[in-house]
């Protein structure tokens, strides 16, 4: 690596998600999940309470230190686009839960493009419930261009 960054395995950064039935409510009705599911526990589907939807856990972002973490990582954000970004569930995330997120560098590499250098920095957050249990797990890859054609 040519860049001065975290070293794999480093913790970025952790925040508590708290999963609050108004904002399941609110991501339901801006993704269009008109599921019952998603506002009344009798409609969960035999759950204890209303179920969130699948991306609910971006919302963690909202809760980040934006600019910290692009410097953590010695990001230029003008040259950064999300690559991809992948969900695991071990279970459902619930109305009520009270999650831990923890984000780390799990790989950090340059590659060629047909349209120059870039760097590719994979994030993984962990999100652990209050008895331990890990509830998701979000990987992203950023792409950060590092300028040519």
């Amino acid at each position: 690596m040519s860049h001065d960054a975290p070293a794999v395995g480093m913790l970025l950064d952790e925040v508590v998600l708290d999963i609050e039935p108004g904002k399941i409510r609110e991501f339901a009705r801006a993704t269009g999940a008109l599921d019952p599911a998603h506002t009344a526990a009798e409609s969960a589907r035999g759950l204890a309470a209303p179920l969130a939807t699948l991306t609910h856990s971006v919302a963690v972002g909202h809760l980040r230190d934006q600019q910290k973490f692009v410097e953590a990582l010695g990001l230029d954000i003008r040259r950064v686009v999300v690559g991809e970004v992948a969900w695991h569930y071990a279970r459902p995330l619930l109305a009520g839960d009270r999650l831990r997120a923890s984000r780390r560098v799990i790989a950090d590499e340059e590659r060629d493009g047909s349209s120059g250098a870039m760097r590719l920095v994979t994030l993984e957050t962990e999100l652990v419930d209050e008895s331990g249990a890990i509830a998701a797990t979000v990987r992203e890859v950023l792409i950060e261009r590092r300028g040519g054609k």
